[in-house]
C-alpha cells in the first residue's frame, strides 16, 4: 500500500490546522506557505474534507478553515480512507468486490486479512492530539 500526495498532504494540512488554529479559521494561504504545497491543490483536498464534514469553511477577511471536532476525536485512518479510499492492501479483501472465487482455498489470504488488520490498528490508533503532542517545542519548530 502507498499513501498518495493527496492523502499524506490532507494529513498535513489537518495537523497544519490543530496546531495553528486554537477554534479560530486558519486561512488556506497560510496553510500553504507553512507547508510548502500549492494554495490550489490544497483547496482540492479542502473541499474533500469539507463534504465529508471533517472541515468547517469560513468566509470573509477572518475567515479559513477549522476542525469540526476535538483533534482527539479524528483519527488518521479516517483522513486518509476520505481522501484515499479504502486502504486495504489486495482487492480481494474489499467487500464491495463480491466474493472472491479462490477464498476457500487461497493459502495467502490469513496473511492479507492480518495485514490489513495491522494497517488498520496503526491508523485507527493515531489522533491529531497525538501529533499535536509529539511538537519538537512550543516555538513551532518542527516539521509536519
Amino acid at each position: 500500500m502507498k499513501i498518495s500526495t493527496k492523502g499524506r498532504y490532507a494529513l498535513r494540512l489537518m495537523i497544519d490546522i490543530t496546531m495553528h488554529g486554537n477554534g479560530a479559521p486558519v486561512p488556506v494561504k497560510d496553510i500553504a506557505a507553512r507547508q510548502e504545497i500549492s494554495v490550489k491543490y490544497l483547496e482540492q483536498i479542502i473541499s474533500s474534507l469539507v463534504r465529508a464534514g471533517l472541515l468547517n469553511s469560513i468566509r470573509g477577511p477572518q475567515g479559513g478553515y477549522r476542525l469540526t471536532r476535538q483533534p482527539s476525536e479524528y483519527t488518521v485512518g479516517e483522513i486518509l480512507r476520505q481522501t484515499e479510499g479504502c486502504l486495504i492492501p489486495v482487492e480481494c479483501l474489499n467487500p464491495n468486490s463480491g466474493t472472491c472465487s479462490r477464498e476457500s482455498t487461497c493459502v495467502t489470504q490469513r496473511f492479507w486479512r492480518e495485514l490489513n488488520d495491522a494497517i488498520n490498528s496503526v491508523v485507527d490508533k493515531y489522533t491529531l492530539e497525538d501529533f499535536r503532542s509529539w511538537t519538537i517545542n512550543e516555538a513551532d519548530n518542527y516539521i509536519i
